[in-house]
């Protein structure tokens, strides 16, 4: 199957992965085949990429980290905890974080089992759902990456425990955020980020008296916007005063927010959101943290066109997981001209560098 922006798809090409709506039930099934309407729908929900199966690809095979019921599953489960601690008040919020804890920890123990078992880099395919609300997928994402990047680094199990639980809990401040500031559509004024910064500090202070959770875990809520030059939030730390586990935490956050959807702005490609990562390593995000991501996640996810230094283009047919910026591609295309027979290349062992991601690829008549 091939990765395409939605603007590209043409009347009569096939989809090749199911996309499921918040409710968990297919919104539109792989093997439908794309009509004018079809289109138009998924550039209202704001889709930007679609997985189709056409001849170029023929058994390219895209699988996530976690099978999408799990993952389903896990934000649901995120998705009515947070909605019932936003009916809560005062000490009430308290106690329900406490008695959803368990849940929580059972959420990371499932990431965790299949994270650790598998033998690939990290894909996460955040069109496969189509949700109202952003943060519920962010929470489980950004504990997805977090929980890589903790096994990368060499944290032992508990520890990656309590990074996971601090990753999935670290936007709970949110709940007592107003609606109308968290939900606004264009860009928030000064005194409305003011208020949205308020987060970090209201999330710590509703899980550093939980008696379930560790206090290190609250310290992810608190200090996952700090930045190694003291230009984050709440109080402006510096590298050495942030936990190691908020520096592994701003990473993954970052990463996520830059690669999906949000109402005000399109998402970036995860070659992009990675670029934007890089930038600020040793700057805004700790270096060790950065290498770490960079070797655990999927930069050119199965399926992505990619145009080649010496205008090759080819499919990404699988990832390399010593190098995960240098894929294997299926060279399909020369000299702009579609090859009778396909070759597989490894990008990892020659000079030829990748140009740019193409899903905006339409094969010629």
């Amino acid at each position: 199957m091939r990765l395409i922006s939605t603007k590209s798809l043409k009347p009569g090409m096939v989809i090749g992965r199911t996309i499921w709506n918040g409710a968990g039930r297919p919104l539109l099934q792989d093997g439908v085949e794309i009509s004018d309407i079809i289109i138009n729908r998924l550039i209202k929900l704001h889709i930007l990429y679609v997985y189709i199966d056409d001849q170029i690809s023929q058994g390219i095979e895209v699988i996530e980290t976690v099978p999408e019921k799990v993952r389903h599953q896990a934000i649901q489960e995120i998705e009515n905890s947070f909605k019932e601690l936003k009916k809560q008040t005062g000490k009430d919020i308290t106690h329900c974080l406490d008695m959803k804890s368990k849940q929580f920890v059972s959420i990371i123990d499932d990431l965790m089992t299949y994270i650790f078992e598998s033998k690939e880099i990290v894909t996460v395919l955040s069109d496969a759902f189509i949700y109202d609300e952003y943060i519920y997928q962010h929470s489980l994402q950004v504990t997805i990456y977090s929980i890589s990047i903790a096994r990368e680094l060499g944290y032992n199990a508990e520890e990656i425990r309590q990074i996971g639980i601090g990753a999935m809990l670290h936007d709970v401040g949110k709940m007592l955020i107003p609606s109308d500031i968290l939900n606004k559509p264009g860009r928030l004024t000064n005194e409305e980020f003011d208020t949205m910064k308020l987060h970090a500090k209201y999330g710590f202070d509703l899980l550093r008296n939980l008696h379930t959770i560790s206090l290190l875990s609250a310290h992810c809520a608190f200090q996952h916007h700090e930045r190694l030059d003291g230009s984050g939030y709440p109080r402006g730390l510096v590298d050495f005063e942030i936990h190691p586990y908020a520096k592994i935490i701003a990473v993954a956050d970052v990463f996520d927010a830059v690669t999906s959807n949000r109402v005000y702005r399109s998402k970036m490609l995860p070659s992009e959101g990675m670029g934007i990562i890089l930038e600020g390593s040793g700057t805004l995000y700790d270096e060790r943290v950065v290498m770490a991501f960079s070797k655990t996640i999927a930069v050119y996810p199965n399926g992505s066109v990619l145009l080649l230094s010496d205008g090759r283009r080819g499919i990404v047919c699988k990832q390399n997981v010593e190098k995960p910026d240098k894929p294997w591609l299926r060279i399909f295309e020369e000299n702009n001209i579609i090859m009778k027979a396909t070759y597989e290349m490894d990008c990892n062992v020659t000079n030829i560098s990748i140009e740019k991601v193409e899903l905006d690829y339409v094969m010629s008549e």
